[in-house]
């Protein structure tokens, strides 16, 4: 288990982490939200004792990661995948980990042929592409077969499948009872990866909660129907008491009501339905609306500068001599 105790991070006069205090917790994968700038590097790298805290303290299964003798059997890490010496092979790489944590060296063909890297085993790192990199720096962090793990933007510049495969990996230590904690920007497979959320803004906490109290907390579920009969269904909706919402196409939004009530009522009065779907928004609705007053970089649209701007029509054309500078 990974515990903060009131982490604090300052940079001169910028607070980059502000008093967190929560708990990554095993069995689970625990995802690591926040907007860019929201202090998510700074305190991974304080958890491995990268960064000194101003104030406050982490613990891993209760010690502090400088104290842990042979720390890659306690706690595997990806925070830079490119970190890796690119004159070694990845074989050799991993080697050097192994011994300097007193690993077994066939634990560095395991952990290889996990991450589907032994065929270039011993090609130097620095001709790998970025996914092969990512792969070598989970590789990495499993490498001890330690109870925590933690991964920062661990799909970044992985295939389709290896999305597939990296999602499949975390759920299934996770099962066997490991603490997995993930940092990442993209929702869509943090929707399919995490249990619980663990969601900062500038560098305080925002939520500490399941994945599905987070998004039911902070968006809405509504009821869609579609009716060839619209005037008719938005009587009987306003009779049972409900407030149709117009969204357009002939759709009408219900809040507050189930699948279930909105078609036996529809049955009742012997209304058509050619729609009627429960709607609930997506981890990344929920976590604009729970981050929106915590986004430390805002894009803006900015008028062209005139010297990128497309010319009038007509420019370039040939003038008349007339129109031609005078004293050549």
């Amino acid at each position: 288990m990974i515990e903060l105790d009131g982490l604090t991070k300052r940079f001169g006069s910028k607070v980059a982490v502000d008093h967190l205090s929560f708990q990554v917790r095993p069995g689970m994968v625990t995802g690591f939200l926040g907007p860019n700038g929201a202090g998510k590097s700074t305190t991974m790298r304080m958890m491995l004792d990268l960064d000194n805290p101003t104030s406050g303290s982490v613990r891993i299964d209760g010690k502090h990661y400088r104290d842990l003798q042979e720390p890659l059997k306690y706690i595997g890490a990806l925070l830079e995948a490119g970190s890796m010496h690119g004159g070694r092979s990845a074989y050799n790489n991993l080697l050097c980990l192994a011994q300097s944590n007193r690993i077994p060296a066939s634990r560095v063909s395991e952990v290889l042929d996990t991450v589907g890297l032994t065929s270039v085993a011993k090609k130097k790192t620095k001709g790998f592409s970025l996914g092969m990199g990512q792969r070598l720096g989970i590789a990495s962090a499993l490498l001890g077969d330690p109870e925590i793990l933690m991964f920062d933007e661990p799909v970044n510049g992985l295939d389709p499948e290896g999305i597939h495969w990296i999602r499949n990996l975390m759920r299934t230590l996770a099962s066997q009872g490991r603490t997995i904690f993930v940092s990442s920007h993209l929702m869509s497979e943090m929707a399919l990866t995490a249990d619980h959320l663990i969601v900062i803004g500038q560098g305080r906490l925002l939520a500490d909660t399941s994945m599905a109290d987070f998004i039911h907390q902070n968006s809405r579920s509504f009821v869609r129907l579609r009716s060839p009969d619209r005037e008719r269904l938005r009587e009987v909706l306003r009779t049972a008491g409900f407030t149709p919402i117009d969204s357009g196409d002939g759709v009408v939004e219900i809040d507050g009501a189930t699948t279930e009530q909105l078609g036996e009522l529809a049955a009742r009065h012997g209304l058509v339905l050619h729609e009627l779907s429960a709607q609930r928004a997506s981890l990344e609705e929920a976590f604009m609306q729970m981050t929106v007053g915590s986004v430390e970089y805002h894009a803006h649209s900015e008028p062209v500068p005139e010297d990128v701007r497309p010319p009038p029509p007509g420019w370039g054309q040939s003038r008349p001599q007339s129109q031609s500078r005078k004293g050549v």
